[in-house]
């Protein structure tokens, strides 16, 4: 399991992101490219863009159970969908 604690510094702000255990294998970024990026130079994984979208948070999370080393985390920061936000109004 990914630690917070533990992540990577270009990881942008918010509730996903990826730590110190990504091998840069690059399977993320096949999965959610509109998010995951990898970093070539220093070989490793960040979230560039949180998930903004249904379909964006969907790829992201099938990123977490696709990656080989759990490096993938979202129990950062909390993000609110779309659903949370109307559940909170009824």
């Amino acid at each position: 399991m990914a630690d917070f604690m533990n992540r990577m510094p270009l990881n942008v702000p918010g509730k996903y992101y990826v730590d110190f255990d990504c091998i840069c294998c690059g399977i993320c970024t096949l999965i959610a490219p509109l998010n995951l990026f990898v970093n070539l130079n220093d070989e490793y994984g960040y979230v560039g863009k949180q998930p903004e979208t249904k379909e964006e948070i969907k790829a992201i999370e099938e990123a977490i159970r696709n990656c080989p080393v759990d490096a993938i985390g979202n129990d950062g920061e909390k993000l609110k969908t779309e659903e949370e936000n109307d559940e909170s109004t009824c």
